[in-house]
């Protein structure tokens, strides 16, 4: 079973450079999917363990979240004091293939999630820049002088060596190393990492994802492709057949892996009750083993994909209820059956070979 660390501590998420944290030390670039290489980069900026003391100013604030939008809370931003220099992650939304191109463009980690995971790394501020005309149109110059120096006292940046920045690309992390420099700004360049013979990057996850190749996804990942999403009413389907599932509610810019059948871990959040019926991970969490179907269910219906999940060993009610899907395995790709009696079937082989899976620490 993969173990998953969780930090208490909350992230300030602000999409406005009047309402952030500084001094700041400084993660920049897209980071969707948060996979290893991503995780390089921001491990450079983040405290170690004795530096990481309670920061009051930022334990005092949660993020709200509606509509995978962050919206900033009514209290005060972080206390900018000077006495505490923030790891900070700045990115981009909406995504800057997403302006450019016109197309609504989904993510692996929408920004719900990638608060989460943020969370888990030790991040304490995620700066959301609105990419619009005016902030494409900086210079590599202005993006360094209003973003790093102006907005957040930057003492350290760090980007991965193929980051780019300011109108048309032009800014080299060469450029943002010399201009940096002037401001007495350190820059950390890293290198593009590669996993035994797979160079790490989100398009290659994606690749990975719509191929069903979830073992190849999750190791450049470096921790499972995970769904987060509320448990909404379906057509009952499922119950009818014997397996009841919960339908999951997603992001509507979740990006979906191929569709089929997936061997997962299903975390039930604020589950204490639940705890004496799940196995748990190191985090608290209750967990449990499950069969996940993504699609459109041909031999029923044949309408738009649904996320539905079927718990191997629970039943109660998950209505209303906020839940996360670890990937694991993908057993089977979606296929109509001539009957429900011979779905039926299928279904049970397919909890059988999710339990196999899981059972052997999948």
């Amino acid at each position: 079973m993969t173990t998953l660390l969780y930090s208490i501590k909350p992230v300030w998420v602000t999409s406005s450079l009047t309402t952030v944290a500084a001094p700041a030390e400084v993660a920049l670039g897209n980071f969707d999917g948060i996979h290893l290489g991503h995780q390089q980069v921001i491990q450079a900026v983040l405290h170690d363990a004795t530096a990481q003391a309670d920061v009051p100013a930022l334990a005092r604030r949660e993020v709200s979240l509606q509509g995978d939008r962050s919206i900033e809370d009514s209290s005060l931003p972080p206390d900018r004091d000077g006495h505490h220099t923030y790891a900070t992650v700045v990115t981009f939304d909406p995504h800057p293939q997403e302006f450019f191109s016109g197309r609504k463009r989904t993510l692996l980690t929408p920004i719900s999630e990638k608060v989460e995971y943020l969370r888990t790394l030790g991040v304490e501020q995620l700066v959301l820049l609105p990419f619009d005309r005016e902030l494409a149109n900086w210079t590599p110059q202005e993006f360094v002088e209003r973003v790093l120096v102006r907005s957040l006292n930057a003492k350290h940046v760090s980007v991965g060596e193929n980051f780019r920045f300011g109108r048309n690309r032009s800014g080299s992390v060469v450029d943002l190393q010399e201009i940096a420099a002037r401001y007495g700004i350190e820059t950390s360049i890293v290198s593009l990492r590669r996993l035994e013979d797979d160079r790490i990057s989100s398009s290659i996850v994606r690749h990975a994802l719509e191929l069903g190749s979830l073992a190849q996804a999750n190791r450049l990942l470096g921790r499972p492709y995970r769904l987060m999403g509320t448990v909404v009413k379906g057509q009952q389907i499922g119950h009818q057949l014997g397996f009841p599932t919960a339908n999951l509610q997603l992001p509507p810019d979740k990006y979906l892996p191929r569709w089929g059948v997936y061997g997962v871990w299903v975390e039930l959040l604020d589950s204490r009750s639940d705890m004496q019926k799940a196995k748990t991970l190191q985090n608290g969490k209750a967990l449990l083993p499950g069969v996940m179907n993504v699609g459109c269910r041909p031999t029923v219906s044949g309408g738009q994909p649904t996320v539905e999940v079927h718990l191997l060993d629970w039943s109660g009610n998950l209505y209303d209820r906020t839940v996360i899907v670890h990937l694991m395995g993908f057993l089977r790709p979606e296929h109509k059956f001539n009957s429900l009696d011979t779905l039926k079937s299928q279904i049970q082989r397919d909890c059988e070979a999710a339990r196999e899976l899981l059972s052997r620490g999948g």
